[in-house]
């Protein structure tokens, strides 16, 4: 077969199962040749040039922007959520939390230490897990509690609580205040037995899972909950953009040491950064610089959010 009757050929080939969707099996019956020699052909077509396939991207815009910040960040994995500035905030929690649900159900193994920690996204995000046949997992908090002053379905005992309901799994919880008043009765709860079991579990942490504060919505009640109004303005002054588990960093990932953190009771950044999926689930035109902070600082193997928070976010960076 010369070259102008082969490319005749492939150009025929093409033609029926492209165009007229005719099965490999039928064109091989149709040619009179091999089915075997069909699929050489075939891939002959594409390399040639004589076909080409164009994935539509446009139709997933969400996929770009997920890969230009894994690229950007150094990202494991980014899952951005298809909702824009025209949804409601529930609409917005409602689907991040599905989204984080599903990626929990999917990366979640057999005798998995899962931490979390408190918040509205962590909270949408176990109402939505599906129960699994999964053994052995262990959900368990990695900051103390607000002292009473969060609504309880975003508490970290009932994140935990509820999580380990879904995945058959056990839990513990946490009797203890995130902040205390002075470093004395930290220092002294340290060497408890109670905190003991609680520290020796931390470093056992394979799943993070938290939410990312931010200074930006330091005026909402949850912030109050947790920091009272005191402390905003040494935030401010310090550069504070945002938080993880209480731990304070600035825009470029840096932590911030601040009045609060010899007070606080939560797990060390070492443990967050050492799991193996250390995922943040975040989203408003509010937490932006917070999640910028928190992308920048290394803690963060894995971004849940929102398309229109997403953009914004590679915007500012760029």
């Amino acid at each position: 077969m010369d070259n102008l009757e082969e490319e005749r050929t492939l150009l025929k080939l093409a033609q029926m199962y492209y165009e007229k969707d005719m099965t490999q099996s039928e064109i091989a019956k149709e040619l009179d040749i091999n089915r075997s020699t069909i699929s050489r052909m075939l891939k002959k077509v594409r390399d040639k040039g004589i076909v080409t396939t164009v994935i539509n991207y446009d139709m997933f815009d969400t996929f770009t922007v997920e890969e230009q910040l894994k690229e950007r960040f150094q990202l494991k994995d980014a899952i951005v959520v298809p909702v824009g500035e025209e949804h409601s905030k529930e609409t917005k929690l409602l689907a991040m939390g599905q989204a984080c649900a599903n990626y929990l159900n999917q990366i979640v193994q057999n005798k998995d230490v899962i931490g979390f920690s408190w918040g509205t996204g962590l909270g949408k995000a176990v109402e939505q897990l599906e129960t699994t046949s999964k053994k052995d997992i262990l959900c368990v908090p990695m900051i103390g509690g607000p002292s009473g002053k969060l609504e309880s379905k975003y508490h970290v005992n009932t994140i935990c609580f509820k999580a380990a309901e879904k995945f058959n799994a056990q839990s513990l919880m946490i009797d203890l205040p995130a902040i205390l008043d002075n470093r004395e009765t930290r220092n002294q709860i340290l060497k408890s037995g109670y905190f003991e079991e609680i520290s020796t579990v931390w470093n056992l942490v394979t799943v993070a899972v938290f939410g990312i504060g931010s200074m930006e919505i330091s005026g909402e009640r949850i912030w109050k909950a947790f920091y009272g109004n005191a402390v905003t303005e040494e935030f401010k002054r310090d550069n504070v953009v945002g938080d993880i588990c209480s731990h304070f960093f600035d825009i470029n990932g840096d932590v911030v040491q601040t009045s609060v953190t010899d007070r606080t009771i939560n797990i060390g950044l070492d443990k967050i950064r050492n799991a193996r999926y250390s995922i943040g689930v975040a989203e408003s035109k509010e937490k932006v610089n917070g999640i910028i902070g928190a992308l920048n600082s290394d803690l963060m193997k894995v971004l849940v959010t929102t398309e229109e928070t997403a953009k914004l976010i590679l915007e500012k960076s760029s």
